[in-house]
C-alpha cells in the first residue's frame, strides 16, 4: 500500500476558546486533574471524534472587549476516551516507586505544555504548544492486563535497539508489565512472521549492537490485516519506531483501531538518520551519525593531503536534506565545500565548482568536498539518462551522484585542464547507519522510549514523541508527517558553514541556476514527494 499517494493531510480543526474563562487543559472526562487550582472549567470536554490533534485557540476580541488575544493555540492528541468515554482509569503504579520517591513532582501537570516557538517578541501571539510528555497520575491499563507489541520499520539507524530495550524496561520496571511482543520484520510481521517474547534479560544488552534486534523491512502495511492480528493476540498497547511513511502507517491503525472501538493505544517514536523529522529538534541516531562521519572526512584529508593535488569526496546520508553533511562539516572544519539537496550547485563557467576546486589545488594543494547523497540528483539522472526507479516504500532510488562527481572532476582536470589529480572517493554511509548509537542518542533514545511508555499507559494514542526546545512533548502524527525538515539556506547555521569552507554559494551561473534557492529539496531532485514505509 502507497501510504504517500493515499493519505493526504486533513487540516487541523480550529476551536476558538472564551479567554474569560480560566483555561484547563483536561480535555477528556477522566483525566485526572487534582492538582488543577484552577476553579474554572469547560463545562463540556473537548473530544475530538477523529484522530486528529484539536487545536485550541484564544478567541478574537470583539470592539468592546477589552480582553487581550495571547494567540495560544493546543494541538493536542487522541486519548482512548475520545471513543470509550467510560473507560475506567487506575492510579498509577509509580506513586509506589522507590525510584521516583525522591523526586519532587512524580508526575507531570495536566495543564503543563510545550512552546513550539520560544523566541517572541513582547505583543506577538503565543503560539503553537504541544502536551508536555511523561508520567501521568492516572493509567487507563492495569499493568497486569496490558499486552504490549514493538516493530520496527523501514531503514536502519543508530539507537534502535536502546529504543526497543528501553520501552521493554520501561514497561516492566516502571508499571510492572510483564507481557511485551517483538513483532519481527516490520509492518508485514504482523501478519506472515513470529513474533518473540520480549523481557528485560532478552533485551539486557542489545543496545550495544547496530541494526535493528526485531529485523525490518520497507512496505508490507495492511492497515486491516494488522488490526486484525492486533486484535486477535489481544494486544493493548503499540510501539511503532519508523520513518515519516510509518508514522503514517501508525495513524491509520489509530483510526482503524478507533473505528473498532477497541481499547488500543497507538505510540510512534520517530525515526531517521537524516533529521529531516519535521517539529522535534533532532531525530535520535543523528548525533552519532554526525560523529562518525568524522572519521571519512578525517580519512579522505589525510589522504589528500599526502599527494599531490588530491581531491578527496565523502558522501555522507542525506536524501532530501543536509543535516549530517552540514553539521559533520562544520564540526570538522577540513572540508572545503559542502554540497547538500536544498543547495543547487553547478560544474562549469563562473563561480562553479569546477573553478573553486582549481583555486583550492592552487592555493592548498588539496580539497576535501563533502557530499550529501541527494545533491545534484537531477543533474546525474539527467547525464546518464536514466529513468527513475523507487524501492519497496516508494522512495526514489538514488544514483551514486559521489562517483558520478568524482568521475566528472577527474576528467575535467585531466582532459580540459591537463592538470594531474589523484582522486579519492570514500562512501561510508551504510558503515555510519550500521553502528550502535553514541552516549547521547542512548539517552536520548531513552527518553524518547519512556515518554511512549508513559503516553501509551496514560491512554493518549495516534501520538508521537519527541524534544520540542528540549521538552519532550506528545505530538500530533499529522505534524510530524505533513513536511519534512529541511536545511534552510537563509538561516545562520548554513551562513557559518559558508563562512567556514569559504566555498561559493553557487546562486549564479550563466547555464542557469533555480529561481527559488529555499525550495523544497524533492521538488529539486524530482517533483515528487514519496514517503518510507
Amino acid at each position: 500500500m502507497d501510504l504517500s499517494l493515499s493519505q493526504s493531510i486533513i487540516p487541523t480543526p480550529i476551536i476558538p476558546y472564551n479567554k474569560s474563562h480560566t483555561f484547563n487543559f483536561t480535555l477528556f472526562p477522566n483525566f485526572p486533574n487534582s492538582n488543577s487550582k484552577s476553579k474554572h472549567f469547560l463545562r463540556k470536554p473537548l473530544i475530538s471524534r477523529q484522530n486528529r490533534p484539536i487545536r485550541i485557540r484564544a478567541q478574537t476580541p470583539s470592539v468592546n472587549n477589552n480582553e487581550h488575544n495571547d494567540g495560544f493555540v493546543l494541538e493536542d492528541v487522541p486519548h482512548l476516551t475520545n471513543f470509550l468515554p467510560d473507560l475506567p482509569s487506575y492510579p498509577n503504579p509509580l506513586q509506589n516507586s522507590k525510584a521516583y520517591a525522591i523526586v519532587r513532582q512524580t508526575f507531570v501537570h495536566p495543564e503543563d505544555v510545550v512552546a513550539q516557538k520560544v523566541v517572541v517578541q513582547k505583543d506577538s501571539p503565543r503560539g503553537v504548544h504541544f502536551r508536555r510528555a511523561g508520567p501521568q497520575e492516572k493509567v487507563y491499563f492495569k499493568s497486569e492486563e496490558v499486552r504490549a507489541c514493538i516493530v520496527t520499520c523501514g531503514g536502519l539507524c543508530p539507537g534502535i535497539n536502546t529504543v526497543i530495550r528501553e520501552i521493554v524496561c520501561g514497561l516492566n520496571v516502571m508499571y510492572g508489565v510483564d507481557d511485551i511482543l517483538g513483532i519481527e520484520g516490520g509492518y508485514r510481521g504482523f501478519y506472515s512472521k513470529n513474533t518473540m517474547r520480549l523481557t528485560p534479560k532478552v533485551v539486557n544488552d542489545i543496545h550495544k549492537r547496530g541494526g535493528t534486534f526485531l529485523r525490518t523491512s520497507r512496505g508490507g502495511h495492511d492497515t486491516h490485516k494488522i488490526v486484525d492480528n492486533i486484535q486477535d493476540r489481544g494486544i493493548n498497547q503499540v510501539y511503532i519506531i519508523g520513518g515519516d511513511g510509518t508514522q503514517k502507517g501508525a495513524a491509520l491503525i489509530s483510526k482503524e483501531v478507533e473505528k473498532r472501538g477497541l481499547q488500543v493505544a497507538v505510540a510512534g517514536i520517530p525515526k531517521t538518520i537524516d533529521n529531516d523529522i519535521a517539529v522535534i529538534d533532532k531525530s535520535f541516531g543523528f548525533d552519532t551519525a554526525v560523529e562518525e562521519a568524522q572519521r571519512a572526512i578525517n580519512a579522505a584529508h589525510v589522504e589528500v593531503e599526502s599527494v599531490e593535488n588530491g581531491v578527496g569526496i565523502v558522501k555522507l546520508m542525506g536524501r532530501y536534506s543536509g543535516f549530517i553533511a552540514m553539521h559533520a562539516t562544520l564540526a570538522s572544519r577540513d572540508v572545503d565545500c559542502c554540497l547538500i539537496p536544498e543547495s543547487p550547485f553547478y560544474l562549469e563557467g563562473r563561480g562553479g565548482l569546477f573553478e573553486f576546486v582549481e583555486e583550492r589545488l592552487k592555493e592548498n594543494g588539496h580539497i576535501v568536498i563533502v557530499l550529501a547523497e541527494g545533491a545534484g540528483q537531477e543533474y546525474v539522472a539527467q547525464d546518464l539518462h536514466q529513468v527513475d526507479e523507487k524501492d519497496a516504500s516508494g522512495n526514489r532510488l538514488l544514483l551514486d551522484v559521489g562517483l558520478w562527481l568524482s568521475h566528472k572532476i577527474k576528467d575535467h582536470f585531466t582532459n580540459f585542464k591537463k592538470m594531474a589529480i589523484n582522486m579519492k572517493y570514500i562512501d561510508p554511509t551504510y558503515m555510519i547507519r550500521a553502528i550502535p548509537s553514541n552516549a547521547s542518542d542512548n539517552i536520548y533514545c531513552t527518553l524518547l522510549a519512556h515518554s511512549a511508555v508513559h503516553g501509551a499507559m496514560a491512554g493518549y494514542t495516534g501520538f508521537t514523541v519527541g524534544p520540542v526546545n528540549s521538552r519532550h512533548a506528545y505530538i500530533p502524527i499529522a505534524r510530524v508527517t505533513e513536511t519534512q525538515n529541511i536545511v534552510k539556506l537563509t538561516n545562520r547555521m548554513w551562513a557559518r558553514l559558508l563562512a567556514s569552507t569559504n566555498q561559493p554559494s553557487f546562486l549564479n551561473s550563466d547555464e542557469g541556476i533555480p529561481e527559488k534557492v529555499d525550495q523544497e529539496p524533492i521538488e529539486v531532485m524530482n517533483s515528487v514527494k514519496t514517503t518510507s514505509v
